[in-house]
């Protein structure tokens, strides 16, 4: 609920934007700084999680909340009082926002990383089942969320305050329910497996991958130079390194490679894909919210009754059989056109991707318990990380060169004038320059633009190259599951 009622507020420029004046630029930083925190939170808190004790994180992520409930209504005050400078108050009343979203993510990545070990713990015997049934929480916050937005539509225009203050009805029944409750402790700590081996599951190769993201988010996002994240990262992975002296489960590496295209394949494309789904559904003069809260509905319905699927095709068989299902919805997505064309393929996408992350923990779960909640937290951290640093960008690089390069084959005569040539992390690129677009004939213009918006969708059958890797992949894990006699969760035994 967190997620899209702030989403809601970010996107609506009738909301935020126009309350604290801020551009779709600030927008995207302001919606980020709920996004790289949790992710980032997620992957530390695991580290000391059994140290602090689950009901302390419980505590410590609602207070996160109400400090960002207590910003918002800072910046809200901010602009409404008499000022004699409003475009300093909005500016105030910004990093007000920005920082409370920060402290906001924190809290929900705090969440994630005590729940997950929680329910794996509790449910040793059955994890992809009951993750998959957790994670159903996600899309259901999205739904619940999302109607309640459109719903109140009317009531939020005149004060936007009413959306934070529903925000908390499930925080505060969530704090009252197991404020009493006593925790069990991680099935790793009780089967006597030390620090260390938790450690030297995850092993050196894995931990290199969680720093790099770590400190190369926190150099975007602060400005550092290369220099000092590499610094960052080396010290860092060394020390892990020299404590766990341990590769890490080889298995454990193998899917952490998955999770960073499979992350890619669920997130990355969500918003273009939602993006696609806005142009008719504007049209037929619907909110585009709907376009969320409906493949999210599609989501919490199939999470809740994961059993009887993961029963009969395994979790492997089932993840390689989604992938299979990803490829044909984007490939599907990407000529797609028509309300109901959009809906089928976006409803097979939508299917696709509903197993992914929770299926994915339940395997770490499952095949690494000797990791407890690192190995189990970590690769759903490295996953969020990903696409904001490289999954992301990526599918954006996808999108622009194929724009340009459509433009270059069909009018070569203006190629040079509307494209500029750029750089990411990943290397160079030739980007569409839309500032130019304006000198340019009106047939022309027409005729640039319809290129753009067809190469645009077109690029969503190129993103089929994640979930086809991940296929490849997991059959080659059912083979190597087969040689070894089949698919067998691990336990740990007590007297470890």
């Amino acid at each position: 609920m967190a997620f899209i009622i702030r989403a809601f507020l970010i996107n609506d420029g009738n909301l935020w934007p126009a309350e604290f004046g801020f551009d779709k630029v600030q927008g995207g930083e302001l919606f980020g700084a709920g996004i790289w925190p949790f992710a980032i939170s997620i992957i530390v808190f695991s580290l000391i999680i059994d140290r602090v004790g689950y009901k302390f994180a419980m505590f410590f992520s609602f207070v996160c909340y109400a400090i960002f409930g207590a910003m918002a209504m800072m910046a809200y005050a901010t602009v409404n009082a008499e000022v004699a400078d409003l475009a300093t108050a909005q500016a105030t009343a910004w990093t007000y926002l920005y920082w409370g979203s920060v402290i906001l993510g924190l809290g929900n990545g705090t969440v994630e990383a005590f729940i997950n070990p929680v329910v794996a713990t509790l449910f040793k015997d059955e994890k992809s089942k009951w993750l998959n049934i957790l994670h159903a929480g996600w899309p259901g916050g999205l739904v619940l969320g999302g109607v309640l937005a459109i719903g109140l539509s009317g009531a939020v225009a005149n004060d936007w305050r009413i959306l934070i203050g529903l925000m908390f009805i499930p925080a505060v029944i969530y704090v009252i329910m197991l404020a009493k409750v006593k925790f069990p402790v991680n099935e790793r700590v009780a089967a006597g497996s030390s620090y260390r081996d938790m450690l030297a599951e995850f092993g050196t190769p894995s931990a290199f991958i969680a720093f790099y993201l770590i400190f190369s988010q926190l150099g975007q996002v602060f400005g550092w130079d290369a220099a000092a994240s590499w610094g960052l990262i080396g010290v860092t992975t060394v020390a892990f390194g020299a404590y766990s002296r341990s590769f890490g489960n080889p298995l454990l590496l193998v899917l952490v490679i998955i999770m960073m295209p499979m992350a890619t394949t669920e997130l990355g494309t969500d918003g273009w894909i939602s993006a696609l789904m806005h142009k008719p559904l504007d049209a037929a003069g619907w909110n585009p919210t709907w376009v969320l809260v409906y493949t999210s509905a599609i989501m919490m319905v199939l999470r809740f009754n994961a059993g009887p699927v993961i029963n009969k095709f395994g979790p492997l068989g089932l993840l390689a059989m989604c992938s299979g299902l990803a490829i044909v919805g984007l490939q599907l997505l990407s000529f797609a056109s028509g309300v109901f064309f959009i809906f089928f393929a976006a409803t097979i996408y939508g299917i696709a991707k509903t197993y992914f992350w929770p299926t994915m923990l339940g395997v770490v779960a499952e095949q690494t318990p000797k990791g407890g909640a690192l190995t189990l937290n970590a690769i759903a951290g490295i996953g969020m990380l990903t696409v904001g640093i490289l999954g992301g960008p990526f599918i954006g690089y996808l999108q622009e060169t194929s724009v340009t390069s459509a433009i270059e084959e069909e009018i070569p005569a203006v190629y040079e004038e509307v494209t500029v040539e750029s750089d990411y992390l990943l290397g160079k690129y030739t980007a569409f320059n839309a500032e130019t677009l304006g000198a340019l004939p009106e047939a022309v213009r027409a005729q640039v633009n319809e290129i753009k918006e067809r190469e645009t969708q077109g690029a969503l059958g190129k993103m089929a190259m994640f979930p086809a890797f991940m296929l490849v992949c997991y059959i080659g894990l059912i083979f190597y599951f087969k040689s070894q006699g089949g698919y067998k969760p691990k336990s740990l035994d007590s007297a470890h």
